[in-house]
């Protein structure tokens, strides 16, 4: 596993300034019935000739106090496991979530999210994202550390399924649900995920994601975003042996996309929820592994706050704890 204090950057750095800077769906040709009743006639009994003019609707974010974080990744990518990861992980070890009153959490939200604190334990994996909707969790994290550094903050999780992903492809754009979001003023994250055994295929379609976020006027140089090859288990390995492995495997498998991180200087990990085997048919968890949730739900903490998640306190702090150990 790559050091935990020092997970994206393989520059030095002080320790205060870290991290600153499925299906193929087509369209079905919906042609009208051949019934002369019905599409021939123009005379019609009631008929005012009066057309109604729709409503027109727009669809906009509510509550927008909040940090969100907005998972991009084609399907079975793994963009669910990770978000269930993470979500597990501070929860039970970072500290709690806690429900945020007044959001607008879907009820197929707080289903999700009792699935996955339910089913991780039992090494079941997430089901897949329902397409054309966003997911959104909102909670209140309140950390376990004590310092006045390190406050509770809001975190507002949005995914999607994958095969809403390929709607930008050529120039084309989301569903109304995801575009309200990339199109309003707030702090967004981004956390883009693509496999150890999908990344070679992938590497065009994040870059169009990139430059679909610079259309969008998200200035990739001011936006928090962050690579994650998911599924490294299916390398043999559980972790990394160094830090240049993992860089040799994004230059060669995904070179356009490591152009763009390097050049914006963005951050990049590996992500693996651990042992996976096929059993009677079915993935499920042998050995359940949060290092790298941690390493990544500590680069969102720091790049929220602007102070590590495991900061030690100030000097009067440490005094402080160490009378109350």
């Amino acid at each position: 596993m790559i050091n935990k204090d020092k997970p994206f950057s393989f520059d030095d750095y002080d320790n205060e300034n870290i991290f600153q800077k499925q299906d193929n769906f087509q369209d079905l040709n919906h042609q009208p019935e051949e019934n002369p009743s019905i599409y021939s006639t123009l005379e019609m009994d009631d008929d005012d000739g009066f057309v109604p003019t729709s409503n027109g609707s727009t669809t906009t974010v509510q509550n927008k106090d909040s940090n969100f974080v907005f998972f991009y990744g084609t399907s079975a990518s793994g963009k669910s496991v990770i978000l269930s990861a993470i979500l597990y992980y501070l929860n039970s070890f970072a500290g709690v979530l806690r429900p945020k009153l007044g959001s607008p959490n879907s009820r197929e939200a707080h289903v999700l999210l009792a699935d996955f604190f339910e089913n991780i334990k039992k090494g079941i994996l997430p089901n897949r994202t329902t397409r054309d909707q966003v997911t959104r969790l909102d909670f209140v994290f309140d950390p376990n550390n004590k310092s006045k550094k390190v406050p509770p903050i809001s975190l507002s999780f949005l995914e999607t399924a994958g095969e809403n992903h390929n709607e930008i492809s050529r120039g084309g754009k989301y569903v109304d649900g995801i575009e309200a979001y990339l199109n309003s003023d707030i702090p967004l994250n981004f956390i883009i995920v693509t496999s150890y055994d999908r990344a070679h295929h992938e590497d065009s379609k994040i870059v169009e994601f990139l430059d679909y976020l610079e259309r969008k006027g998200k200035n990739l140089k001011n936006v928090n975003v962050l690579l994650v090859i998911s599924k490294w288990d299916k390398s043999g390995n559980l972790g990394v042996d160094n830090e240049q492995h993992l860089e040799n495997f994004i230059s060669e498998r995904l070179s356009m996309t490591n152009n763009r991180i390097d050049t914006y200087n963005l951050s990049k990990t590996y992500f693996t929820i651990g042992n996976v085997q096929n059993q009677a048919g079915m993935e499920k968890i042998t050995l359940l592994n949060l290092d790298s949730a941690e390493v990544i739900s500590k680069w969102l903490y720091h790049n929220i706050v602007g102070y590590n998640l495991d900061y030690e306190g100030t000097f009067w702090e440490k005094i402080k704890f160490s009378f109350s150990k």
